[in-house]
């Protein structure tokens, strides 16, 4: 597509908006990322997502998309160059159901873990169960997508780093390579591939961050 606009609306330490970086990256879309002040919203952002008022928003030529599974589905179909979910459309349903299947069973119970003071150990547990649940749709393949990073891997794929950061900051275990081998050696490759290292920010930042967000989140004062 000739002289396109292509805008990303993000936060450098949200998981959501690495998601959408991601699969630009991978599809080679040449996009403008906008730092949103989170405590701070800008007009920019409340006029492109009014209706959630949040990050990330994805502009494509004045056109505003919210939502990252939303938008990295329409990156998808706006450019064809190396597809991200199955051509097969029984495949495609998968790859949503299982996004859909981390989004509202893995993330919350990973997130409380994070957040409640008190009730870590149990939310982490059910976290666990659910990570589980999903390294199913991983059995006898190198990426959720198969052989190439595709939708699912850019959905799941920022567990391997906040998962990590949960872990540390809570005191609690997600995941580990005796109870989940197919997830952590997935996750150890995946990270490790040069476009989605290259978006990835820095450890010790985004630890800082979460750290004081924590301290926010559970009234702590140590």
């Amino acid at each position: 597509m000739a002289e396109e606009s292509v805008k990303l609306l993000g936060y450098w330490a949200s998981p959501f908006a690495l998601r959408v970086k991601w699969a630009l990256k991978l599809k080679r879309v040449h996009y403008e990322y906008v730092e949103e002040n989170l405590p701070n919203k800008s007009p920019l952002l409340l006029r492109y997502n009014p209706v959630y008022k949040k990050i990330p928003v994805l502009v494509h030529n004045g056109k505003p998309l919210a939502e990252s599974l939303l938008i990295i589905e329409y990156i998808d179909e706006a450019w064809k160059q190396n597809p991200l979910l199955p051509e097969d459309p029984y495949e495609r349903a998968n790859a949503r159901f299982w996004a859909k299947f981390f989004d509202e069973k893995c993330v919350p119970e990973v997130m409380g873990a994070f957040a409640s003071k008190g009730e870590e150990q149990e939310r982490a547990a059910k976290a666990r169960e659910n990570l589980k649940m999903l390294e199913r749709a991983l059995e006898g393949k190198p990426f959720f997508g198969g052989d190439q990073i595709g939708f699912l891997d850019i959905g799941v794929g920022w567990i391997g780093i906040w998962g990590r950061i949960v872990e540390e900051i809570a005191g609690v275990s997600l995941i580990d390579a005796e109870t989940m081998p197919l997830l952590t050696a997935w996750l150890n490759n995946f990270l490790e591939v040069p476009v989605i290292k290259a978006c990835i920010p820095s450890w010790h930042e985004l630890l800082e961050h979460n750290k004081g967000f924590h301290k926010i989140l559970t009234g702590s004062s140590t």
